[in-house]
This record gives C-alpha cells, sequence and structure tokens, in this order.
C-alpha cells in the first residue's frame, strides 16, 4: 500500500492549534482519542461513546503549567469533559506522571491507575518527594494494574474493551499464531530502568484495534512477541517511547502491522531514524503522524510535513494535537491535525 513519506519543509513555526469538529459523547456512538502536545513526554486522551473518560500519562511538570494546561484545554475545551473518569500511569518517569497531581487543582480525577508504587526508583533521584504529590493527589488509594488485567471502561452498543498486555515486566501469555518476524529478535542489554516495566494495553472497539506500550523497551517487546503473536494485527499503533531505538523491537512492531501510526515526539527527543526506518517496513502501512517535527533530521528522513502537527523547536510552539475518531459501529476512523485540520479516513480491517 502507499506510504506517505513525503519531503517535510521548514516552517519555523508551530501549527496552531484549532478546535471544532464531531467529538466522542453520549449522543453520537464515535470514540475519540487526543495525543496531547507535551513536548516529546507522553498524554493521550479517550473519551468512549458512553462519555467516559481516560487520560494515560501526563507529560512534564513545570515550564510554567504548559503540559499541565494543554491537558486541560484538550479536555473541557476540545473534548468538552467537565472530569476524568480514570488517570492512569504507564510507568514511573517523569515525563508521563509529571502532572497527575497537578491536574486534580484543574480537573476531577475518579480513579488513578498505575502499574503499583515503588518505594525508590534508582534512575531518579528525587522520585520519593516527586511521587509523594502522586500518592496525596490518590489519596494513596490507586489501583495498581497487571498484564491480563481489563480496564473496567463502560461497553456500549459496539464491543468495547482495553486488555492490558504487559506491566512489570510481565507479559500476556504467549498464545497466538507464530510470528513470523521472531527472528529478527536481536537481544538487547537488560534494561533495569522502569521503562521496561511500563503498562502497555490494546484497546478494542468492535473491529478496531489500538495499541499503546508507554515507554517499553526492547526485550520486553520481544518476550510478549515471541515466539508467537499474542495481539494480532492493529489499526493504530502509538509509537512507543517516543519513537526512540532502544524501543519499537522490529518483532513487536512489523507483527502488528499497524494502518496508521501516531509518534508523541518532541522537536529534539524521538523519531529515532532507526525507529523510522522499521516503520517504513511495515507492509500494511498508510500513514505515519509525528506530534513534531524532529529538528535533527532531513525533511526526507521523516514523515511529510502534511502528517507532522507541529514543526519547529519548542519556543512559540502553539502545542497541536492529534485526533483519532473511530465511528460508532467500529468500521472506520479518521485522523485529524487539529480539529480544523484535513480528515483522512481510512477502514478498519477485516
Amino acid at each position: 500500500m502507499t506510504k506517505r513519506w513525503a519531503a517535510a519543509a521548514v516552517l519555523g513555526t508551530c501549527l496552531a492549534a484549532t478546535s471544532s469538529g464531531l467529538q466522542a459523547d453520549e449522543t453520537n456512538g464515535r470514540l475519540d482519542l487526543y495525543f496531547i502536545d507535551v513536548e516529546g513526554g507522553a498524554a493521550t486522551l479517550f473519551v468512549t461513546p458512553e462519555g467516559e473518560s481516560l487520560l494515560i500519562d501526563s507529560g512534564y511538570p513545570d515550564y510554567g503549567g504548559r503540559d499541565r494546561d494543554r491537558i486541560v484545554k484538550v479536555a473541557k475545551d476540545v473534548a468538552k469533559r467537565q472530569q476524568l473518569d480514570h488517570a492512569l500511569v504507564s510507568h514511573w518517569h517523569l515525563d508521563h506522571y509529571g502532572n497527575h497531581a497537578a491536574l486534580t487543582e484543574k480537573i476531577k480525577i475518579g480513579t488513578f491507575w498505575d502499574r503499583g508504587i515503588p518505594d525508590t526508583l534508582k534512575e531518579d533521584g528525587k522520585y520519593v518527594e516527586r511521587v509523594a504529590a502522586y500518592r496525596q493527589a490518590s489519596q494513596n488509594k490507586s489501583k495498581a494494574l497487571k498484564a491480563g488485567d481489563i480496564i473496567p471502561l463502560k461497553s456500549g452498543q459496539t464491543p468495547l474493551s482495553m486488555k492490558v498486555v504487559t506491566a512489570s515486566r510481565e507479559v500476556i501469555p504467549n498464545d497466538g499464531d507464530a510470528n513470523p518476524y521472531a527472528n529478527l529478535n536481536k537481544p538487547q542489554a537488560i534494561d533495569e530502568s522502569d521503562n521496561a516495566a511500563s503498562i502497555s494495553s490494546v484497546l478494542k472497539f468492535g473491529k478496531f484495534k489500538f495499541m499503546t506500550c508507554g515507554d517499553l523497551t526492547w526485550n520486553i517487546e520481544a518476550k510478549l512477541m515471541t515466539p508467537n503473536n499474542p495481539i494480532g494485527n492493529v489499526d493504530v499503533f502509538m509509537v512507543t517511547h517516543h519513537g526512540l531505538g532502544v524501543s519499537n523491537n522490529p518483532v513487536l512492531v512489523l507483527a502488528i502491522d499497524p494502518v496508521v501510526t501516531v509518534m508523541c515526539n518532541g522537536p529534539t527527543k524521538g523519531a529515532d531514524t532507526s525507529t523510522l526506518a522499521t516503520l517504513k517496513q511495515v507492509k500494511s502501512l498508510k500513514d505515519s503522524y509525528q506530534l513534531h517535527r524532529n529538528v535533527r533530521l532531513k525533511p526526507e528522513e521523516q514523515t511529510g510535513k502534511d502528517f507532522i502537527a507541529n514543526d519547529g523547536q519548542t519556543e512559540g510552539c502553539s502545542g497541536n494535537h492529534v485526533k483519532l475518531s473511530v465511528a460508532p459501529d467500529g468500521e472506520s476512523y479518521t485522523v485529524q491535525i487539529g480539529l480544523d485540520g484535513k480528515v483522512r479516513e481510512y477502514k478498519t480491517r477485516p
């Protein structure tokens, strides 16, 4: 199938964020996902056809409340949510849980989810004081998820489910058909950081399937996907770990064979050439979206400018998001950059 890897022009400024278009709510039956620009962190907002909301990760703290405010803007002004029913931490790195506590001052959060809160984190000398704010915000009542758990989202006329497939370095049983890419795995050094403990999940809405893996790294990706493929194919894949090369093992990426990918990278973080090369090998891939142009790469080394939400450096960036919207029957979906951007339509794979 045709792939869009056109040259990206250097514009020098970010695309302006806009707001209009159909929203997921309790009446139109759509499922919406918003990939919010947190400058190389991660924050993904789900709004289900039942009007239920889930935020996975929350970007960096500080920066004048930049990421917190971008999340609140998308949640309240764009998605029209007055509260977050669920907020999930994929793993304990600051660019993923940095605003969970700060958000509670701006918008109500219902249930907090994580993989369990470790007492210490050797790669972060300030972790204990940082996680204390999260403990306080969640009132020490966050719920721990493990591989195989189902996140309890309401399901309506079109069945909806969200399954945890990795957590705390554990994976779901390696059932399914043989993975034809299993022999591509080349084990790397053991990753002792919390990235390898990331929560990964697969969302199903009718036939539509979406996968997100936090910052899961190479060896655990292989543990999940070899020798068999328990995930099958997906429609949309949130490129893991901002597109860094220590993740996105071909044994996973090529096996799930996404039609669309979305990369939550920053101007200088992520979108590694090795990951971009892997994406180009995906047989069913039609379009790849990036939240940012990687300013260190040549235009021809990354996706085309029409598929990049924000151009240029952090300074002056409007923080455009990418919106994925799935039809009420799960048979098709659209992707937009900003709510007034061009609507690109895709059919859910059979």
